[in-house]
């Protein structure tokens, strides 16, 4: 589970670090992989975990940023995107609690 969190952390961060537009367009490409990447890991285990809630945002994240057919927006939209994206990501480590194995 603790890879869930650290990809959660990683990907708020990011997303926040997005926010001010002193970045090159390869770093939001980048952004858009990991998150994306993370969005669907993090619905495989959400979904594993019985929180189809959590499964629904994960797998609405991961399509808004889809790297490969990427949606596009006026960046007022993607502070915004990216604020609320940010603010899963970090609501959701809680989530991922540790399970002991017998």
């Amino acid at each position: 589970m603790k890879i869930n969190k650290t990809l959660s952390l990683i990907s708020g961060i990011l997303l926040l670090l997005a926010i001010p537009s002193i970045w090159p367009y390869g770093y939001y490409q980048l952004l858009r992989w990991v998150v994306s990447l993370t969005g669907i890991f993090n619905a495989y285990r959400t979904y594993k975990l019985n929180l189809n809630g959590w499964t629904v945002a994960m797998i609405i994240v991961a399509v808004f940023f889809n790297p490969i057919a990427p949606l596009t927006f006026e960046k007022g939209t993607w502070i915004l995107i990216d604020l609320a994206t940010a603010f899963v990501m970090f609501v959701l480590m809680p989530e991922f609690k540790e399970v002991k194995h017998e």
